[in-house]
């Protein structure tokens, strides 16, 4: 069966985590991704994190399904060869600092006149406009100008981030909702191509709630609150008997009742003060109080056998070997496991979404560095002398 994709040609110019992560969504169902790498040692993301023989495990799930071509990008031949490849594409992804690919002829405006009916996704610290467009910008500026950060801890202690890259993630998936709302209009409404611009930090703000509505109405400035969901109330994590925590969600009000009936506190439940959430927010340290005693009566187990019978949301918190182990991932195919040329096996994380009739898979891992060069190539009519005199010069 036909993977939803197929047939759509993209050309990734991206390096590390927003763009990268961005084109692999459209590889995993089906797209056509070449990624364009330096010939002088291509994306760093291949030596980040842990490795194994010299490549980085992330690099074998975040370049997955992709072709890898060599072309330095400031050289005029090099330059020439992803313009042949654009004039075919649907859609090229970036990341680089506003005004590099103009640099290299690379533009919208130029890459529009070869190809009128290209989307083009451009992500970058602060967008291709405004007095901030020339800064550079990670994922990490992104989640601190963005809001995140300053919500993320405890009050007393400095900001913290996520333990993952959550600014370029998001950046890449409102990208990809973008260049795949840009396809839709040009292939059903006649529409022709159209660029996509985001910012790592507009991605990060797009998620922050109610944030600003309540800093414009109330001039409310909302504070770091530890595990605890603010303004929602009961939602936080406790401590059991066997030192390990428990996360619970009673905060709609049919779910607070039976949280309260299962820790034994039915009068609580029955509080008209405590009847809606607002109530509750008001007393918040109060109940947090009841329920963190509760727990620390309990093991683990016990606290979530307790819950779980009761229907109100709670869980463990994972680590990767609770995740490695748990049964409901295995199921739901969310850890594939592959091999490496050499027969090592490598799991990856499974792909997502799951659509019933025509899922994403995984093709091929993370290519080597130009293994699809000479392929490419020769598909745009380039001879094999060409190729052999454009690799001797460093340019692919």
């Amino acid at each position: 069966m036909a993977m939803p994709l197929e047939g759509v040609k993209v050309v990734e110019l991206g390096t590390l985590i927003a763009a990268p992560f961005a084109a692999r969504l459209f590889a995993e169902f089906g797209a056509e991704v070449v990624k364009i790498e330096s010939p002088a040692g291509g994306d760093p993301l291949r030596r980040w994190s842990l490795l194994y023989k010299d490549t980085s495990l992330w690099w074998r799930a975040q370049a997955r399904n992709k072709k890898s071509v060599t072309a330095d990008l400031s050289h005029p031949e090099g330059q020439a060869l992803v313009k042949k490849l654009i004039e075919q594409a649907d859609v090229v992804i970036e990341n680089f600092r506003p005004g590099t690919l103009e640099k290299w002829g690379l533009g919208w405006e130029t890459l529009s006149q070869i190809n009128p009916r290209l989307v083009m996704l451009r992500i970058s610290g602060f967008g291709q406009t405004g007095p901030y467009r020339d800064k550079p910008g990670f994922g990490a500026i992104g989640e601190s100008m963005g809001g995140l950060r300053e919500l993320t801890g405890y009050p007393d202690r400095p900001p913290v981030r996520v333990g993952v890259s959550i600014g370029d993630s998001l950046a890449a998936l409102y990208g990809v909702i973008g260049a795949l709302m840009a396809l839709r209009h040009r292939d059903q409404r006649g529409g022709g191509g159209q660029f996509i611009d985001v910012a790592l930090n507009e991605a990060v703000f797009g998620v922050t709630e109610s944030l600003i509505s309540e800093y414009g109405m109330f001039g409310h400035l909302r504070a770091r609150t530890g595990a605890a969901l603010p303004g929602v109330s009961p939602s936080n994590t406790y401590r059991c008997a066997d030192d390990r925590y428990v996360v619970i969600a009673g905060n709609t009000d049919g779910i607070f009742k039976r949280l309260m009936r299962a820790i034994g506190r039915p009068d609580l439940g029955a509080d008209p003060e405590l009847a809606h959430n607002d109530g509750r927010v008001r007393q918040n340290a109060k109940l947090d109080e009841v329920i963190g005693a509760w727990a620390a009566g309990r093991t683990l187990a016990e606290a979530l056998r307790i819950l779980e019978a009761a229907e109100v949301p709670s869980g463990p918190i994972y680590t990767a070997k609770d995740i490695f182990e748990d049964p409901q991932y295995r199921s739901r195919g969310m850890i594939e496991r592959h091999s490496l040329d050499d027969g090592q096996p490598i799991d990856l994380p499974g792909i997502v979404p799951k659509l019933s009739d025509t899922p994403g898979a995984t093709r091929w891992l993370g290519p080597e560095l130009g293994e699809h060069t000479d392929e490419v190539l020769e598909r745009l009519g380039y001879s094999a002398d060409l190729i052999r005199r454009l690799r001797a010069e460093g340019v692919i």
